[in-house]
């Protein structure tokens, strides 16, 4: 086979076929390990390019207001905190009660300068790099609004709360949708963590019933517009795992093997319907382990996920500060190494 550019191998993963080599490409590298082994690199899409990633990651454009102390309030009203990671943490939400949402107001979706990072993204990569669109479905936005644990309490106690709210979320990110798909993008991803390790972050029967029809409806949208969907959530997904696949997304990231997510078993019940990304330790091995061993769980996950295509190499979630540069550049070397497809 001739060599792909880097979007048709995305592509063609995303179609569930194989492409000359199985790609690769990270939702984020941390400043300090881009700093370690790029000195000087501008931002994330230099480094992605620099290394041979297949994709770029852009996200439409939220303002942030500094507050002291290392705080910050978010054009979507919510306030939060720098960390020693690229993205900070909430700390205080707008929303506790339904009094409180129908006061509040949402950020425009269609506000002007909103898709000027994604612009600048596609007129620069968008020829030869899959460009990938960071929007939401059904979870992170009502996380924002509501924080963490009032959220979860509200599954509970006031479900109709948590409905307005994924409502809200669906229709603020299939608005957003159009404005991305007007403007030539070709594959979102939604980041709505709906897990941990032990399990869902609500029983099966709240998520079918709060979270599934929306879930649904925006995936819906986003594939009738012609959009390619990349579904991420880190945790043991399996209690809801033909949910989420029935839901009609195109691949699901990252297979968190820590969790308990076996890329081979991921593989063998759905692999005929969804491509799958991941999953390469990045919590612990790729953090305490050496690059022989971050090599051996590469090929290893390049030995369950390849067979038949459809599937995408990466971290089981990102390349956080913590994880150690020269085992991130062992995987990287390794899927060189190991990852075409024979012809």
């Amino acid at each position: 086979m001739a060599e792909l550019t880097p979007k048709e191998r995305v592509l063609r993963a995303l179609r569930r076929e194989e492409p000359d080599r199985v790609p690769h490409f990270e939702w984020l590298v941390d400043r300090q390990v881009r700093e370690a082994i790029l000195p000087g690199c501008r931002d994330h899409n230099e480094f992605a390019v620099r290394t041979g990633h297949d994709a770029v990651v852009v996200d439409p454009v939220f303002e942030k207001t500094p507050l002291a102390d290392g705080f910050y309030r978010s054009e979507w009203g919510y306030v939060g905190k720098k960390t020693q990671e690229e993205h900070g943490i909430e700390v205080r939400s707008p929303i506790k009660t339904m009094a409180d949402l129908e006061r509040y107001t949402p950020p425009d979706p269609c506000a002007p300068g909103r898709y000027g990072a994604v612009e600048e993204a596609l007129a620069t990569y968008g020829d030869r790099y899959a460009v990938i669109v960071h929007l939401n479905d059904v979870f992170s936005l009502p996380r924002c609004l509501m924080g963490m644990e009032n959220l979860l309490l509200a599954i509970a106690a006031e479900p109709e709360l948590v409905q307005a709210l994924v409502d809200m979320s669906v229709d603020i990110n299939l608005k957003m949708a159009r404005e991305v798909a007007a403007r030539g993008a070709q594959i979102v991803y939604t980041g709505d963590d709906v897990a941990a390790t032990a399990g869902p972050l609500m029983s099966p029967r709240h998520f079918r019933t709060l979270f599934y029809p929306g879930l649904c409806r925006v995936i819906g949208g986003y594939k009738e517009l012609g959009l390619y969907v990349i579904k991420h959530s880190d945790g043991n997904l399996w209690p809801i795992s033909d949910m989420i696949v029935d839901s009609g997304i195109d691949c699901l990231d990252p297979i968190d093997p820590l969790a308990g997510m076996d890329l081979g078993e991921v593989k063998a019940r759905y692999g005929r319907r969804i491509a799958l990304k991941g999953n390469v330790d990045c919590a612990g091995l790729m953090t305490f382990g050496t690059p022989d061993e971050t090599a051996a769980a590469t090929r290893e996950a390049l030995r369950k996920g390849m067979p038949g295509g459809g599937y995408i190499l990466s971290s089981s979630n990102s390349i956080h500060s913590g994880v150690r540069p020269e085992n991130y550049l062992a995987m990287v070397r390794t899927l060189h190494e190991c990852g075409r497809y024979a012809r």
